[in-house]
């Protein structure tokens, strides 16, 4: 572990897995003055309001608490219909050496947690992907990903909530009528957060 003072009210805590990301993350939310809290894949950036002694608390915090655990959280749980009919099912099917239907069983089949957010508004890192069905990124990212394309990337798998380039293989897509990832006229604009939970279901 390692920390980074980030100007005079922000630390950025380096880990070294998810798990610890997790367990950083719900201790420093019980820190007095905290105004916003950043997982992302293996750092928590924790920003505190201005002149907070809560700031030389993160050390002690840290240092004298177990890890390797992540604790329970409890999340907002969220239920997307999809079409899958992706370009790259076929390409996933073949790298995990099973069928297409069951990449699409165990896809669907899973629950993820939210992770952390992060690349795009609404974008949500998702774990708990079925190891058959970590795949590498592709060699040639896409110039443009469709929106709404359901995708799966090393062990992470997400949602593409705007038309953008990416690399992750495209197993399907949100359903007509699915809610958006992010809508800024909604409130809370991303309809994605860390600790919600999230299930795909087969549409289509």
């Amino acid at each position: 572990m390692r920390l980074l003072r980030c100007g005079a009210d922000a630390v950025l805590v380096e880990l070294g897995s998810l798990t610890e990301v997790a367990a950083a993350r719900a201790l420093l939310a019980g820190l007095p003055d905290v105004v916003d809290l950043v997982p992302a894949a293996r750092t928590v950036l924790v920003s505190f309001r201005p002149g907070s002694p809560s700031v030389a608390a993160v050390r002690p915090l840290l240092t004298s608490a177990d890890l390797s655990v992540a604790p329970a959280v409890t999340g907002r749980p969220v239920v997307l219909p999809v079409v899958y009919d992706g370009p790259d099912l076929e390409l996933v099917a073949s790298t995990a050496g099973v069928g297409v239907d069951a990449v699409v069983a165990l896809h669907s089949g899973a629950e993820y947690t939210v992770a952390f957010t992060g690349f795009a508004p609404g974008f949500g890192y998702l774990t708990g992907l079925p190891p058959e069905l970590h795949q590498p990124r592709l060699g040639t990212p896409r110039t443009r990903v469709p929106v709404g394309s359901v995708a799966v990337a090393g062990e992470f798998t997400g949602v593409y909530p705007r038309a953008s380039p990416g690399g992750w293989r495209l197993l399907g897509r949100l359903a007509a009528g699915a809610e958006p990832l992010f809508d800024p006229h909604r409130t809370p604009a991303a309809l994605l957060a860390p600790g919600d939970t999230v299930r795909f279901e087969v549409t289509g």
